[in-house]
């Protein structure tokens, strides 16, 4: 089952009074439902298929008629199309679905705003399994007005989520992994978002060693390339002026670095440090090596022969 099925499992079986029912199945309605004189949802999950089925029993007493069909373009689970031919003028009117943007009634606080993008999730929504694919929470409804809504009232939330047409239909996305988390606890996917969260962490501290390791290894690498052109250097002036026209502290650090060609300014100043007993700063190294840069330029350029 994919990361969406077990999710939408998870909504399908929390326990919620009727005036959360009432926004939920609005939700599920508005964005999974043909409605004309009667109402066909079609799900392809049983356990939401049940919800649902249990859902109008409890608010309307009515039990709606299940189809069970095969799936179709290759896929290998069924199709549960539940059908309420009853009271279908009464649903429509008590559920707001006569209108394109639901009456205040339905997301009247933040519990019932909650319970109502639950049920947008669970008609409309998917989310990647963040083990397998980058993060991505999306819902596909039918007209920008309502995905306009739908956006805001995530929004609420801090989630950042945006819309872009895709088709015939309108995305609602949310791209982070933090706001993808914090919808889950939002709808109280609970079971869903701490393993979503256990994941998170991990990729998040796999991915900081990862740029540790390379920020480790491009600092050896910059420290062998400076140690490299410092001998390079060193032996330049070696050849065409000798060491000893250097003065003694920078002959000094010459020799070292001769001796020690692939230590870091740090590494050879404490080596010097104890060897010579002759305490040397890295910033002191640093100087004098400039000093031979600077002449091996003038050597390069042939001010000094």
């Amino acid at each position: 089952m994919s990361f969406t099925g077990i999710v939408k499992n998870e909504l399908s079986k929390l326990e919620i009074e009727k005036l959360e029912m009432i926004s939920e199945l609005s939700a599920i309605l508005k964005n999974n439902a043909e409605i004309d004189k009667s109402i066909k949802i079609t799900i392809e999950n049983s356990s939401v298929a049940r919800h649902i089925f249990n859902v109008f029993k409890e608010l309307y007493n009515i039990s709606p008629k299940i189809t069970v069909r095969k799936g179709y373009n290759y896929k290998k689970g069924y199709i549960y199309i539940l059908e309420i031919t009853k009271k279908v003028d009464i649903i429509v009117k008590d559920l707001s679905l006569d209108k394109n943007i639901p009456d205040d009634y339905i997301i009247d606080d933040d519990v019932l705003t909650r319970v109502y993008l639950r049920g947008v999730f669970i008609a409309s929504g998917s989310i990647n399994d963040p083990k397998k694919s980058r993060y991505h929470l999306e819902f596909l409804v039918d007209n920008l007005e309502y995905a306009n809504f739908v956006k805001d009232k995530l929004n609420l939330y801090d989630l950042n989520s945006k819309v872009i047409k895709k088709d015939s239909k309108y995305m609602i996305y949310v791209k982070e992994a933090e706001k993808i988390g914090d919808f889950l606890r939002m709808i109280n996917a609970i079971s869903a978002l701490l393993y979503f969260e256990d994941i998170r962490i991990y990729r998040d501290h796999k991915n900081m060693t990862n740029r540790l390791n390379n920020c480790e290894q491009a600092n050896v690498d910059k420290v062998i390339e400076t140690a490299t052109n410092q001998v390079k250097d060193i032996e330049l002036i070696e050849k065409y002026i000798g060491l000893d026209a250097l003065d003694d502290k920078t002959r000094t650090v010459a020799l070292y670095r001769m001796k020690y060609n692939d230590a870091s300014l740090l590494e050879l100043s404490n080596i010097i440090s104890v060897e010579t007993n002759t305490p040397i700063t890295k910033s002191g190294i640093h100087h004098r090596f400039n000093k031979i840069k600077v002449i091996a330029s003038k050597i390069r350029s042939k001010d000094i022969r």
